[in-house]
């Protein structure tokens, strides 16, 4: 996918989330994306021919750490897309945005299927008292 078509696909994923694309430069292969409240980082794309893969970045101290998951997401075996890649920043940057965790509904169903009758009797053997 040549650059204009990234760029583009990178503008129409901002319509639905907080950011905004605010600088895409060709020649770098570089895209600057911004959302309120300070939160910032750029993507670099591959070139269309090589075997490259994407890399997130933020110039930002306070965001940099939120970016694991993301840069965890891409080093993984496979090939990824700008979208997929996107939404993993997405949801890395949600508790810098003030947003809830997605997961956590999964997390929520998760914890409903779990019996109860088990880690009771495990607490009270272990002589936690159950008040």
């Amino acid at each position: 996918m040549d650059f204009q078509q990234l760029a583009d696909a990178a503008d129409a994923w901002c319509s639905d989330t907080p950011f905004q694309l605010i600088a895409a430069e060709e020649t770098e292969r570089r895209m600057d994306f911004y959302a309120d409240p300070g939160v910032s980082f750029y993507v670099l794309c591959p070139d269309t021919g090589g075997g490259e893969t994407f890399h997130v970045w933020s110039e930002s101290e306070d965001c940099l750490p939120f970016l694991q998951l993301a840069q965890d997401y891409i080093s993984s075996c496979g090939k990824k897309t700008l979208h997929e890649i996107l939404e993993k920043v997405f949801k890395s940057f949600r508790p810098l945005l003030g947003l809830p965790d997605v997961d956590d509904d999964a997390l929520e169903d998760y914890n409903a299927d779990v019996e109860e009758d088990e880690p009771e009797a495990d607490h009270q053997r272990m002589g936690v008292s159950q008040q």
